[in-house]
């Protein structure tokens, strides 16, 4: 469920070059968006005639994260298991496309449980590198990655992916090869012109010759995908409304849970999920010296969710410069991997 583009994106640098060593296959680099970017991002986002928020916010903070593994285990959420289990039965076909001592990048790196399996299937990997705006989530998910894998370099990098980005390069070893591992569908977070962006950055981090692993939710019947995102134990409700309590604890907000409810629906038109936060009662928010006023039934829009057609998907591949080479579905389409190559 993460992710979209924070309000202006100069070329990134890190605010320490190098944290500290945890292990010795193991580095930890530091490119996370200041307290400013977040600030106008979120002013931006409020002052819309629509209100709407990116979703990275929901990673913000550990706990973030943690719902988010959580909602993953829930019976009613689909694309977890799904995606794990493709990945089970194609990883020796999947291996072979990304090939041969690779340095693998991962987008918004999750507990392992779809990694590793994919890490044990590869030949020879050269490094890992898990990419996360969550520092703590990061560094602890880091930590534990270098211990069970002590020959393989593993480059923790704390960032917003979808802003320009120089990955750092391997110390121990080169790879032969470039490739992105983009899991769970938060490609469909983004409109079309964000996701083609970056694809686009993608194509340049991994260069000719590299390749790109995505997961994406396929389409299906609505009320599997109101299930997913309503579920019984309100465990996505917690999601949605911690994205207020980061502003409240980061930019010293006085949202009031209590007046605020989650809401996610199929919009059938645009062929997505949407979550929204929908004000109770009439009501006024306070950041700085900004002030938010909420009428009763306004929502801040949170995320969307795209549910993608082979074509379609092929035709957002080719805007970016990628050819989508393979698509690994499950045996009820409901959800696809992908590997697309530049040439």
């Amino acid at each position: 469920m993460p992710t979209s583009i924070i309000v202006g994106a100069p070329t990134l640098k890190p605010n320490q070059e190098m944290l500290d060593s945890i292990a010795q296959n193991l580095r930890c680099y530091d490119y996370q968006p200041s307290r400013l970017d977040l600030r106008e991002t979120v002013i931006k986002g409020l002052s819309r005639p629509r209100k709407q928020l990116p979703p990275l916010l929901f990673y913000c903070n550990e706990y973030g994260s943690d719902l988010f593994n959580q909602i993953c285990d829930l019976p009613e959420y689909y694309p977890t298991r799904t995606e794990i289990r493709i990945l089970e039965e194609n990883k020796e076909e999947i291996a072979q496309f990304l090939g041969d001592r690779i340095l693998l990048v991962e987008y918004g790196s999750g507990s392992g449980k779809k990694v590793y399996p994919l890490l044990n299937s590869l030949s020879d990997p050269v490094a890992y590198m898990p990419i996360d705006i969550s520092k703590e989530h990061l560094f602890s998910y880091s930590e534990l990655t270098s211990q069970k894998y002590p020959h393989l370099e593993t480059i923790a990098v704390v960032a917003d992916y979808t802003r320009d980005l120089d990955l750092p390069e391997c110390q121990n070893q080169t790879p032969s090869k470039k490739a992105i591992y983009f899991a769970g569908s938060t490609i469909g977070n983004l409109e079309n012109h964000e996701a083609i962006d970056l694809l686009k950055k993608s194509a340049q981090r991994v260069g000719k010759g590299g390749g790109m692993l995505i997961g994406t939710d396929l389409k299906k019947e609505p009320r599997i995908l109101h299930s997913a995102y309503n579920d019984a134990a309100g465990v996505t409700a917690k999601f949605n409304l911690n994205m207020l309590t980061i502003i409240n604890s980061q930019l010293g907000a006085d949202f009031n849970l209590d007046r605020f409810y989650h809401y996610a629906f199929y919009n059938p038109i645009r062929g997505r999920i949407e979550m929204h936060l929908i004000s109770a009662c009439p009501q006024v928010v306070t950041i700085d010296n900004y002030q938010f006023a909420f009428e009763e039934g306004e929502s801040i829009h949170t995320e969307n969710s795209h549910k993608y057609g082979e074509e379609e998907f092929r035709e957002l591949a080719e805007a970016a410069g990628f050819t989508l080479e393979k698509t690994w579905t499950d045996p009820d389409r409901l959800f696809g991997v992908r590997y697309l190559s530049l040439s």
